[in-house]
């Protein structure tokens, strides 16, 4: 079934589990993962960003592929814009059959990120749609962003932003960033800040930049207040090592049966995520027939 990601969250906060957020550009990423989640009883986030929306997962196509196959599944399944700093975008998207919406405002002004994630909210409230932000700035690993304390989310500031935007879900910068790390590194979390953050905000944390930053330090993560941690760059890698290892072993595979291995391997993929975040049985048939019963 596919619901806002505000409620997804909102019960991985109150007891204290991950949910993972991958971004999916095709029928074979979305299919696989949320069969993963189904098979797992866990919650699910499909995700994509504009870019990848313009060059392959048009929203066209998307967002029918994500309903129909949600549709046949007792999990809940949420569909992320991830992040966009385009109001027109996102306004396509909510109307489009987005439940959440992921505005980017990290790389403008404190005042300005504040003005525009609050019209973003606005419009998505009045739709029925949940928004994150992002305060501090998750950049990019192989510019060395995750070491530069000065982008990291500062926990009085993101009191106030949050009072004054009044977003469902934050995402917070506190030592990971975005794409492939050098080579031998794993990004060092700063974990005290995260608890801090969570016990000030005391509401749904997001992870950006997951990929690459150790099994450790996610499920350490997670267990300080993370509730979402976003998952690309090595989901990404998982699908294409899957088709290399086919054509390495098979030379003269075709293209459907290379479509099923990617599908295969991305499925183990989530569902290891899946117990690393801790989110695995949390929606089994006993539990949705306990909760219709007290409805």
């Amino acid at each position: 079934m596919l619901v806002t990601m505000k409620s997804i969250l909102e019960k991985a906060n109150e007891d204290n589990y991950g949910i993972m957020a991958m971004n999916s550009v095709n029928m074979e990423m979305i299919r696989a993962a949320l069969m993963a989640a189904e098979e797992e009883y866990s919650p699910f986030i499909i995700q994509i960003g504009p870019m990848q929306m313009k060059n392959l997962g048009h929203s066209e196509e998307i967002v029918p592929m994500v309903q129909e196959l949600s549709d046949r599944l007792k999990i809940p399944v949420a569909l992320n814009l991830d992040h966009c700093g385009d109001l027109d975008i996102i306004i396509k998207c909510i109307k489009a059959g987005f439940t959440n919406v992921m505005f980017d405002g990290s790389n403008l002004p404190y005042q300005e990120n504040i003005e525009k994630t609050r019209i973003v909210v606005s419009y998505a409230h009045a739709n029925g749609v949940s928004v994150e932000a992002e305060l501090g700035h998750v950049g990019q690993a192989v510019d060395n962003d995750d070491s530069k304390l000065d982008l990291y989310t500062d926990p009085k500031q993101a009191i106030d932003f949050v009072k004054a935007t009044q977003v469902d879900a934050l995402a917070v910068a506190i030592g990971t960033a975005h794409g492939n790390y050098p080579k031998g590194r794993i990004p060092k979390i700063d974990f005290q800040r995260l608890q801090e953050l969570k016990k000030v905000l005391k509401m749904p944390l997001v992870l950006h930049g997951g990929s690459g930053s150790g099994d450790e330090n996610i499920s350490k993560a997670v267990k300080y207040g993370i509730n979402k941690v976003n998952v690309a760059t090595d989901a990404f890698k998982c699908a294409k090592s899957c088709i290399t290892a086919s054509l390495n072993k098979q030379p003269d595979l075709d293209y459907i049966h290379l479509c099923m291995s990617v599908e295969t391997g991305l499925k183990h993929f989530v569902k290891s995520y899946i117990h690393i975040l801790n989110s695995f049985n949390r929606y089994t048939f006993s539990q949705e027939f306990k909760d219709n019963c007290t409805e």
